[in-house]
């Protein structure tokens, strides 16, 4: 497929700014693949699409605060640094990206705070990555913490308002606890403790993978041709636990619902050669766009995403081009929200 096919306008207002009052009072387009119906739902009302021995499966990553603000030494001149990802944790020593990128070089000295934290940049490594030493003489633990004091919840630079209290809780899913992702896996974002409940009730599980999310997952598409796209690899972990649930579901032929993209990316990264699901931990840069035959999963969860993204590709990919992009217009005359705090999507 080519890139110029997912192409499409949303209008500025249609932009999410703030997440809804209630997470699981988002609105829900639910979608069927088979008759292409579509239906206009609220997001608690998912529960009715799923019965005893389904097994949704969410991602448990839990986004860290990784938008710095500082200053160069000499010249005081304002910076910001976006960690990426760990890459020394002895060391202190983290991939970022770093703007204005074109003040900052190979030896300068960068201040957090009032001086409470300093970094040395010690390579380039793309247009605006850059290799950076924090100087920190603590353990992991008391460095997380100054982390967690100057870094800011890193929500994406198209909400553009100013960082709010409620952001720290919001932009992070109710099931995370294994620190790592620089973004939160939206889907997840609809759920809420009751919601879990009504689902454990109806004999539904919920079981979940950790993928870390990178900024590579919003990583614009620069080639026509998809084939030739490549994706940033992240970190994930399918453990035992998860495969056993799934691979009874699947053997049972009950329903499997990925909740997110990110959770898709890990199960489909995690295939064995039975079709089934394998204990698997590593990274992955799977890219899944039209046309792809999926292996584990039935029914997908996801939000409204950007045109040309990644994200879009694969919900495409899952519900059919035509119908999701159908939908798409479907969403934007009725007024759906889009993107990270915007409602959400079930593919059935």
């Amino acid at each position: 497929m080519k890139l110029s096919e997912f192409k499409f306008e949303i209008p500025n207002n249609l932009i999410a700014l703030r997440p809804a009052e209630n997470r699981d009072e988002s609105r829900l387009m639910v979608l069927h693949k088979d008759s292409g119906k579509i239906e206009h739902k609220v997001f608690k009302d998912v529960v009715n699409y799923f019965s005893e021995g389904d097994i949704m499966v969410g991602n448990d990553t839990m986004v860290f605060p990784a938008r710095l603000y500082g200053r160069k030494e000499k010249t005081g001149a304002k910076i910001e640094v976006f960690l990426l990802r760990e890459l020394n944790a002895e060391m202190h020593l983290w991939d970022v990206l770093v703007d204005p990128a074109r003040k900052i070089r190979v030896g300068n000295k960068l201040y957090f705070g009032n001086g409470d934290l300093v970094a040395e940049v010690i390579d380039n490594t793309t247009s605006r990555g850059r290799t950076i030493r924090f100087l920190f003489d603590g353990d992991g633990d008391a460095f997380n913490k100054v982390i967690e004091t100057l870094g800011e919840t890193p929500l994406p630079k198209y909400i553009k308002r100013k960082i709010e209290p409620e952001d720290k809780d919001r932009f992070q899913t109710i099931f995370a606890k294994n620190k790592g992702a620089v973004s939160a896996p939206t889907a997840g974002l609809h759920f809420t403790k009751q919601l879990v409940k009504r689902l454990q009730i109806k004999g539904i599980d919920m079981s979940f993978i950790t993928l870390h999310i990178g900024l590579g997952t919003f990583r614009q598409v620069d080639v026509e041709d998809l084939t030739k796209h490549k994706m940033d690899s992240e970190n994930f972990i399918v453990g035992p636990e998860v495969v056993e649930k799934v691979n009874k579901a699947l053997d049972n032929k009950s329903r499997v619902c990925a909740i997110g993209t990110t959770s898709m990316r890990a199960l489909e990264s995690s295939v064995s050669a039975g079709n089934r699901l394998k204990v698997k931990e590593g990274w992955t840069d799977k890219f899944i766009f039209p046309p792809y035959d999926f292996k584990i999963c039935n029914a997908m969860i996801t939000n409204f995403h950007m045109p040309e993204s990644t994200l879009l590709m694969m919900a495409a990919a899952f519900g059919g081009f035509d119908l999701v992009m159908e939908a798409y217009k479907v969403a934007k005359k009725e007024k759906y929200k889009f993107l990270t705090y915007g409602d959400a999507m079930l593919i059935i």
